[in-house]
């Protein structure tokens, strides 16, 4: 395809379908676990009755549909087949956004955003929505060789908002997608008007371990919890993604578990994950996993890029990002900096604040409240940009 930009069309063949049922209905499931809670992980009914309503109750071929609707397309780019949701806003004056999702998410977490920030019908802020699909993830290329960090991917974002006309554009990103945004406002500077982190991420401030303010002692116990109980997933994936990758291809129980604890663990929610995403909404973005097989190649970022990321985390980095930046810290997210502490990185914080509920995942949890944050951002982003330098329409492909 070269530079050519052309539809992409998701039409999972029925034998695949035939062949996921087969291997649920076939599970080897081990013995219940020992504690009444999910403190030794996914409990063995929660994970049969889903893999049981995957089996004999979940409708692929809606998701599909919609999906397609959408519409998705794709591009070659640094070699890699690319695909990606374009949405252009029926108004003059939107503006154009990259949305990057991480792990263990998918386009499918900015599927219920897209619509209210492309057309929102009610005259609040607009925008043209690019969300790609990140390498090794959804239907986006595996990599065939090692060097696709977050770096590379960042490049490869400017190239695709280079090629769809986009010369000045804003990025949103969480979990993989905020670092993969950050560097992108490092990288094109130029053209990017600003970033929406949610959430940024920054290190502890040395000088301000003495006087730490109660925020920012909850911060720290949290990160610290996390590293003892809830980082097991990324320490396989950054040292041996192909090993715990045959089994995340090969048992969908498996895959379920793995991606499903993580949604327990880091959603906002009194201990019903039901009451803030469906298990259709979950299926969705499993079969993001599943069909393409990517559990392997989507752990691999890890691989690739954890290290530096983790420096980042622990204040060890000394790199900055300059352009305007909105930061959106919502309350079970895992890593929560103060304001103070992402100054020393983000040295132009142009919007910051704490809603009232949501965790990892957002977009996906608490959709409304995800637009409100994005349109206060970028609303002072359309303020900076107001004069010769606006946004540019350019034609669908």
């Amino acid at each position: 395809m070269d530079q050519e930009i052309v539809p992409f069309l998701i039409d999972v063949p029925e034998a695949e379908l035939t062949d996921l049922r087969r291997r649920l209905r076939q599970t080897r499931w081990p013995e219940p676990e020992l504690v009444p809670d999910w403190s030794q992980g996914v409990p063995l009914a929660y994970l049969r009755d889903l893999c049981g309503y995957w089996a004999d109750g979940y409708d692929w071929r809606a998701t599909e549909a919609r999906l397609n609707a959408l519409p998705p397309f794709q591009t070659v780019i640094d070699g890699l087949n690319i695909v990606f949701v374009h949405i252009r806003s029926p108004r003059q004056d939107a503006l154009p956004l990259i949305m990057t999702h991480g792990w263990p998410g998918s386009m499918v977490e900015f599927s219920k955003v897209i619509r209210p920030l492309t057309d929102p019908g009610d005259g609040a802020d607009a925008f043209h929505i690019v969300c790609p699909s990140l390498p090794g993830y959804g239907f986006s290329e595996k990599p065939g060789q090692t060097g696709w960090g977050i770096e590379r991917i960042a490049r490869a974002w400017a190239e695709l908002m280079s090629r769809l006309g986009y010369r000045r554009y804003g990025a949103v990103g969480s979990d993989w997608g905020t670092s993969v945004s950050a560097s992108l406002g490092q990288q094109d500077g130029a053209h990017v008007a600003g970033l929406h982190l949610i959430p940024p991420l920054a290190g502890p401030d040395p000088a301000t371990l003495g006087d730490l303010t109660e925020a920012e002692r909850a911060a720290l116990d949290s990160l610290r919890h996390s590293a003892e109980w809830d980082s097991g997933y990324s320490a396989e994936h950054g040292t041996r993604p192909q090993t715990i990758g045959y089994g995340l291809v090969d048992s969908p129980a498996a895959l379920a578990a793995w991606i499903m604890e993580k949604f327990w663990s880091w959603a906002d929610h009194d201990g019903d994950l039901s009451t803030v995403l469906s298990r259709d909404e979950l299926l969705d973005n499993l079969m993001l996993y599943w069909l393409p097989g990517t559990g392997a190649s989507s752990a691999r970022l890890y691989w690739e890029s954890i290290r530096q990321v983790s420096e980042w985390i622990s204040g060890a980095a000394v790199d900055t990002v300059d352009v305007p930046v909105g930061c959106s810290i919502f309350p079970r997210e895992l890593q929560r900096p103060s304001r103070r502490w992402a100054e020393k990185r983000f040295t132009d914080i142009r919007y910051w604040n704490t809603p009232a509920r949501g965790g990892h995942f957002a977009a996906f949890e608490q959709p409304e409240l995800f637009v409100g944050e994005v349109r206060s951002f970028f609303r002072l982003v359309r303020l900076l940009l107001a004069g010769p330098r606006s946004p540019q329409r350019p034609e669908r492909p």
